[in-house]
């Protein structure tokens, strides 16, 4: 097989972020679940966009993100995702591209607006996300480059795109086109709602060999296995998939890879800001260490590098230098 062009291809939701600081009493008084990510019309985006304090507005979506943390470290990336032809649309091809990622689908005139998160991150650092995915509903299979998928060593797909019939078509879509050619497929389950939705559906993916690395956090995996704790739901997923990877907060995260599992500790930080991005830039660390044949102990810890430095400023996406960060490994 010949050496691919990219390292790793993403495909997600594009999306700006628009974070703002939040009291939990902000939250409370409109409803939302403190940690939670949830879907929302425009007409609720423009109303609590309007009750939101100044925002910051930083191009975003987990895959997008992580595709720049894979950029950061030194890997070939690309990245599928539908905008508007908008101003914000305009920002995030701009923002993507700029950090070094190829952005391979084309901004269109006629998917609404380009969708956006609105972040409340309140002063314990957890985020509370509501989304209105606008144009990133209107991802379809026929704009997914089947050659950039063919010759990509690893595509990664994030969950929250099962929401969107069309999206969840050119997810399996890629999903066949990598596998024929010989090539990883990597899922992460992006949030525990998500899989409440769809864990029939992630299950089968599953059982059908069609993940080779799946990512998930605590409550991530205990929700797909409907065990009592991480360590239960562990053993019943891990001998089901080719490498999984769990992601623990302050505790770390393990990976599980024919039976073999490794540990990392959580990288000391200065302090806590903003924990968006977490996750997405931890799977970058962890896919650009299996991208550069390093084996599962060092990959854990160049994801922990990663998640580490992205949660100590607002955005979920890296504004140290990783590569240097990481250079005892690299």
């Amino acid at each position: 097989m010949t050496d691919p062009r990219y390292d790793v291809l993403a495909i997600g939701n594009a999306i700006v972020d628009v974070i703002s600081d939040a009291t939990d009493a902000f939250l409370e008084s409109h409803g939302l679940d403190k940690g939670s990510m949830r879907l929302i019309d425009e007409a609720e985006a423009e109303s609590l966009y309007e009750a939101m304090g100044p925002g910051r507005e930083i191009s975003g979506g987990s895959a997008g993100n992580t595709a720049a943390g894979l950029a950061a470290l030194g890997c070939r990336t690309a990245f599928a995702g539908q905008v508007a032809s908008d101003q914000l649309g305009a920002i995030y091809k701009h923002d993507i591209e700029a950090s070094g990622v190829d952005f391979l689908v084309e901004p269109r005139g006629d998917v609404g607006a380009t969708a956006r998160c609105l972040i409340l991150v309140t002063p314990d650092a957890q985020r509370t996300m509501n989304t209105f995915l606008g144009a990133a509903n209107q991802l379809q299979p026929g704009v997914i480059d089947e050659a950039a998928v063919a010759d990509a060593g690893i595509v990664y797909l994030e969950g929250y795109l099962w929401d969107l019939p069309h999206a969840k078509e050119a997810m399996e879509k890629a999903m066949d086109v990598a596998r024929a050619a010989g090539r990883k497929v990597s899922f992460t389950l992006s949030d525990s709602f998500c899989i409440a939705r769809h864990r029939a559906d992630f299950l089968r993916l599953i059982e059908e060999g069609k993940i080779d690395i799946l990512f998930a956090n605590e409550a991530e995996i205990v929700e797909l296995a409907k065990k009592g704790d991480v360590d239960e739901a562990v053993e019943a997923i891990g001998p089901k998939v080719p490498l999984l990877v769990v992601t623990r907060s302050e505790k770390g995260a393990i990976a599980v890879e024919d039976g073999h599992r490794a540990r990392v500790a959580a990288e000391k930080i200065s302090q806590l800001v903003d924990t968006t991005g977490a996750g997405d830039l931890f799977a970058a660390g962890f896919l650009a260490g299996q991208a550069k044949g390093l084996d599962l102990e060092q990959s854990l810890k160049l994801g922990a590098i990663a998640a580490a430095e992205v949660i100590q400023h607002y955005g979920a996406r890296p504004e140290a230098d990783l590569r240097e960060l990481a250079s005892a490994i690299l």
